[in-house]
């Protein structure tokens, strides 16, 4: 081949290959931008549907905090006996069905809301074991934990305070 013709042939080609450089890359940019919008309004539209989902949790675990609360447990549930064990068995008993009743509420709330509900039932079943120990029986029991509650803030208010907190950051 002449030289020329060389010449003539990357005179033609060098340019549609940087033609075609430039049109892949740009090709290339919009196939991503695209992808990333699309993401973007799916992920919007899956915040839409969500939201009342994890609203639903919130309260329900807003529920199970207020059932909990030591002066709402002691008025609903009564004693049968007057045998303190019975009576402390009976109350953590109710504890824990109501956890395992909203056992699933977990999936929609953030894991540091979980932990907290965690904390505020673990503390009130330790709260009414304590109680227990310096109770002669069931009558007394109450009193005890019902003079606590004076004392001091409850835990499952705390935690109540927390998942306020974080369902106005919801919004």
């Amino acid at each position: 081949m002449d030289t020329t013709k060389i010449v003539e042939l990357l005179a033609y080609t060098v340019p549609a290959i940087i033609t075609g450089g430039v049109a892949y890359y740009f090709f290339n940019l919009h196939t991503k931008n695209e992808e990333g919008r699309r993401r973007f309004l799916l992920h919007k539209e899956a915040q839409k549907s969500a939201l009342p989902i994890r609203l639903q949790a919130f309260e329900r675990m807003t529920l199970f905090l207020e059932r909990i609360s030591p002066a709402k447990l002691l008025v609903r549930i009564a004693p049968h006996s007057s045998d303190k064990n019975d009576y402390e068995n009976l109350l953590i008993q109710h504890i824990e069905q109501e956890f395992e009743h909203n056992l699933t509420q977990q999936i929609y709330i953030s894991e540091e809301s979980w932990n907290i509900i965690l904390t505020a039932k673990n503390t009130t079943i330790q709260m009414i074991r304590k109680a227990s120990m310096g109770a002669e029986n069931a009558n007394k029991l109450r009193e005890i934990i019902l003079s606590d509650m004076m004392e001091k803030q409850s835990p499952s208010s705390v935690a109540l305070s927390y998942l306020k907190n974080e369902v106005s950051d919801l919004f």
